[in-house]
Formats: C-alpha cells, structure tokens, sequence
C-alpha cells in the first residue's frame, strides 16, 4: 500500500490535499454532503501507481469540477491524522485508522461560476466558499485542525502573498 511512499505509516490512506487560493489570498472550503456542518478543504485518496501531483489534479477535478488551477507548491511532508473510532470503523471498510496526506497549494485561474460540485458522479459537498485565512481553520472538524494548522502555517507566505496590496 505505501509502495512510491515510504513515508506514510503502516494503518494510514495514501491520500493529498488541496489549499486553494483565489486572487485575493481566500481559500476554498466544501461542506461535506455526508456529514452535517463540517468543511474541509478539497482532498482524496491516491490510486495505487499514480503521483501524488497527478492525484491532486485528478482531486480537484472531480470534487469540484474544474480544472482551472496551476500547482504553487507542494509541501515536502506527510502529514497523518487518525479518524474519530467510529469513522474508522465506517469508512473504507475499517481498513485505515487515518490518512497520510501530501498537500498541495494551487492558484485558481478560473472563474466562480467554473467550479461545480455537481460534476461528477460521486459528489462530495452540497456547498462551498471562499474563506479568510484566518476563518479557515474555526470551520473544520476537529480531528483534522491540526494538520490543517501546519498546513497554513507551512503555507502561509504563499497565501499573503496570494492577497492584494
């Protein structure tokens, strides 16, 4: 399971995430279809073979259907976090305990109107936002605040410098 990615721990999903950040340094959030009232930031599983710069482009495109986005950076650490007992029994067939995530901030290049939930077959979020750095972190669920913390911190220059002067 982590064969191309000797850094995930043993009991954790290969999985990237996505920071995306518009013109004036907000960053994207969905709310979740599954769960009531917890956003996140776009982010998914990584298919066996494929690159983790690939499958956050695959990522994108599929929970918000578009593509209009460029690769900003891309974080040199995996970042795990567990799931709350009773999701692990639940998702993914109780196989993982978490998900080793490789994040990613990427620069929209479209238009609002060019995201739709609605895409693909497999719909994530009923809704979705441009959000304030510092709102970002208060939306989400709390078993995932910590790696999102490290992600704006590692990301942080970036998206001040995504945001007008």
């Amino acid at each position: 399971m982590t064969v191309g990615h000797p850094h995930i721990l043993p009991g954790y999903r290969p999985c990237v995430g996505l920071l995306l950040l518009n013109a004036n340094g907000e960053v994207f959030v969905g709310r979740r279809l599954d769960t009531q009232d917890a956003w996140q930031m776009p982010q998914g599983g990584i298919d066996p073979g494929e690159e983790p710069r690939t499958a956050v482009l695959r990522e994108m495109q599929e929970e918000i259907g578009t593509g209009k986005a460029e690769i900003i950076a891309e974080s040199d650490l995996w970042r795990h976090y567990e799931l709350p007992a009773s999701l692990a029994r639940r998702v993914w067939g109780g196989r993982y305990r978490g998900q080793a995530q490789k994040w990613f901030a990427l620069r929209f290049t479209g238009q609002d109107a060019d995201i739709d939930l609605t895409a693909t077959p497999h719909v994530e979020f009923d809704a979705w936002q441009w959000v304030a750095l510092d709102r970002l972190v208060d939306l989400i669920v709390p078993f995932k605040r910590d790696v999102y913390l490290e992600v704006v911190d590692e990301f942080a220059p970036l998206i001040r410098g995504a945001a007008p002067r």
